[in-house]
């Protein structure tokens, strides 16, 4: 019996070294590991994936501080390559487009990897928080007019990535105070806003542009906006609202029910306003 109990923390240790090792190949920290090279992160990426599904002490490992630590250096390292790849296709003029899209697609993988693997750690607010910090300058390289018309894929791969940081934010996976939650939106929006029309255009022009938002893309993003938008202090809301019925005639996405729900908390409010002055004047009155 006391063999049994004495073999339990070599076990949670063993595991806790191999998830450890994965999680550093999984997201770059050791760098290129030759002759292996992206076939030994896919596979680092795979043996994550199967112990946070498998492995019952997972839960138990990733409480520890040392595992915590790798998976956030790991987050910031996903997200640190992929902008200094994004950067080099404005900063080197003879870059071939064609071959730094595989680069920085390879890139793009290793963030919707993570995005789907952080939330099983209940670490998804790493991700959200240091996307939000670049969000700014990942948008002022993707729309620099050298980019116009290239890379399609990658600009819808960047939406795909900001819906989930946008669902886990609005509907409360991750908590984000009120200055976060306006920073996200009103950075996203207006790209999401724009890209939409432009993608169908290009599909009615070339018959063979194969790029898109589908259905399922599209209604996830319009729902996650508008429940985030639902949370933001009322003068953000309005702000937004006013922005979309400026511009009502791209159509997407629809934020009516915000509308509708900020029209009427709006109402409330103000009645309540009225009815306590009311009350507050009737009370000075009769003492």
């Amino acid at each position: 019996m006391s063999k049994t109990v004495s073999s339990k923390p070599v076990d949670l240790s063993a595991t806790k070294d191999i998830f450890v090792s994965a999680i550093r190949f999984a997201v770059s920290i050791e760098g290129p590991c030759f002759p292996f090279g992206d076939e030994l992160r896919i596979s680092a990426q795979e043996q994550v994936d199967f112990m946070l599904g498998e492995d019952e002490d997972i839960t138990v490992i990733m409480a520890d501080d040392e595992v915590k630590s790798v998976v956030r250096t790991g987050v910031y390292n996903v997200i640190h390559l992929f902008e200094m790849d994004l950067l080099s296709l404005l900063m080197n003029p003879t870059l071939k487009f064609e071959a730094a899209d595989n680069t920085i697609m390879r890139r793009v993988s290793d963030l919707e990897w993570i995005c789907n693997v952080l939330p099983k750690m209940d670490l998804m607010k790493n991700f959200v928080s240091n996307w939000i910090a670049i969000s700014s300058k990942i948008l002022a390289i993707i729309e620099d007019e050298k980019l116009d018309d290239v890379m399609w894929g990658l600009k819808v791969k960047l939406i795909e990535v900001t819906c989930k940081v946008l669902e886990a934010v609005g509907y409360g996976s991750v908590i984000l105070p009120a200055p976060g939650r306006v920073q996200l939106l009103k950075t996203w929006f207006p790209y999401v806003r724009k890209m939409k029309p432009l993608l169908d255009s290009k599909a009615i022009e070339e018959t063979s542009f194969q790029y898109k938002m589908d259905e399922d893309l599209c209604q996830a993003i319009e729902g996650a906006i508008v429940s985030l938008l639902l949370t933001l202090p009322s003068n953000d809301q309005a702000d937004i609202l006013a922005d979309w019925i400026g511009n009502r005639e791209v159509g997407y996405p629809d934020l009516s029910e915000a509308f509708e729900v900020w029209s009427y908390r709006s109402k409330s409010a103000k009645r309540r306003l009225v009815e306590g002055l009311h009350g507050h004047s009737d009370a000075a009155i009769s003492s």
